[in-house]
């Protein structure tokens, strides 16, 4: 038997002669078309699928901007770009990624509390709008568009005085290196009206990895009234307000699937206030994780069956330094496994319990604990999923200097 996640994985993917198909391809194909293990597979499908339902949910006027860092792969970027309506980036290199895109500088923004001069100078020659997140940072934008002659497009990143209830990484609420202060804001506004800035709005993001709708519902009745109260320290009208996102998916047996309608039925009627409240202000939906996550797998090759005090031990040729997340070092306090199966043996019998590890000389290298999953021997392949985001740029591949993995798109 297979739990829940793979069955929907299964749903997602389809299997023929129970291997998992990416992109219409079986396991092995698709290393033959990576040309090596380990690697991830994308599938352009599922990520079509997913900007598809979602649009279909979106309240009229509402934008929906990528999140780069959920997974930067280049072609994975161009395939979304087009189907998005902005990008939000974190780093100069995510920056020069959107837009060797060619995405609209005007729906480009650049968050992140540890901006250098040299990318505030590039943002602010692009045009793109970049989230202040101190004092200093804003003095700073300012006198990077003095030495070029620009007038830097900017908002206010705040670290709002409540937080995103039960979501997997908490970014607000309490002392944070993220934003300015919520009661900080009004004196940085003041003074951004002393400098050559184009004020664009707010960027008011609480937290990440939610499955729950009660709890995304009161973020963004906070983060609204918050911003109405804001508007009034305004310098200008309020062009932009990202409300984050939040959206999570499910990566642990008992997660549940995040039930959206509750949340944009919230969201269609704080629209019909927002056009009275801020009505020049274009409402932005920011995700990541929620449009590639589910649609990436890693796969990697076992090297080696080994029988320890009766525990099975797979040995494969990936690890922790090519998916920190599914070796549970991502942030996770209690380790659980991620759905693995074996690639070419998904549902079948016979089945049986074992540990999937890597190569690596330390016990964290641990892929999967104690796992019940089609019986696999040496040189079959282990599939790894809802590995679409935070998964090959989040690793530490030079550790112990084992070769990298590759991405493909499907």
């Amino acid at each position: 038997m297979t739990d829940r996640l793979v069955h929907t994985a299964l749903n997602r993917f389809h299997t023929r002669e129970d291997a998992l198909l990416i992109g219409g391809e079986p396991p092995g194909r698709l290393a033959e078309r990576a040309g090596q293990t380990p690697f991830y597979a994308y599938d352009r499908k599922a990520i079509n699928q997913r900007v598809a339902s979602l649009r279909a949910m979106l309240p009229t006027g509402v934008n929906l901007h990528y999140a780069v860092k959920a997974n930067p792969m280049p072609a994975l970027l161009a395939h979304l770009a087009p189907q998005v309506d902005g990008l939000d980036v974190a780093s100069l290199g995510e920056l020069h990624l959107a837009l060797d895109q060619g995405a609209d500088p005007g729906q480009i923004s650049f968050a992140g509390p540890g901006k250098r001069d040299d990318e505030l100078e590039a943002a602010a020659a692009a045009g793109v709008t970049v989230n202040v997140e101190s004092f200093g940072e804003l003095e700073r934008l300012a006198s990077a568009g003095e030495r070029a002659g620009i007038r830097p497009r900017a908002a206010v990143r705040v670290n709002p005085d409540f937080e995103l209830k039960a979501s997997g990484m908490k970014m607000s609420g309490g002392a944070k290196q993220f934003g300015v202060d919520t009661e900080a804001v009004p004196d940085l506004l003041q003074r951004m009206q002393a400098l050559n800035l184009h004020f664009r709005g707010f960027h008011i993001f609480s937290g990440s990895q939610n499955l729950h709708p009660e709890s995304l519902i009161e973020a963004q009745n906070a983060t609204f009234d918050l911003a109405y109260r804001l508007a009034h320290h305004a310098p200008g009208p309020v062009e932009m307000l990202n409300i984050g996102g939040g959206f999570g998916i499910p990566y642990f047996p008992g997660d549940p699937e995040l039930n959206l309608e509750p949340v944009m039925a919230n969201l269609g009627r704080h629209m019909a206030t927002c056009s009275d409240q801020l009505p020049q202000a274009e409402v932005v939906l920011e995700l990541g994780r929620y449009l590639v996550g589910e649609a990436g797998v890693y796969f990697c090759r076992v090297i080696d069956r080994k029988i320890s005090r009766g525990q099975t031990f797979l040995v494969t040729d990936g690890g922790l330094h090519h998916h920190l997340a599914a070796s549970g070092n991502f942030g996770q306090v209690l380790r659980k496994n991620f759905p693995v199966v074996a690639a070419e043996r998904v549902a079948n019998e016979p089945r049986e319990t074992a540990s999937v590890v890597g190569p690596l000389c330390t016990p964290l290298d641990l892929l999967a604990d104690k796992l019940e999953m089609g019986q696999v021997q040496e040189g079959d392949l282990i599939a790894i999923l809802q590995s679409g985001a935070y998964g090959f740029s989040a690793s530490p591949h030079a550790f112990l200097s084992h070769p990298h993995p590759v991405e493909i798109l499907v």
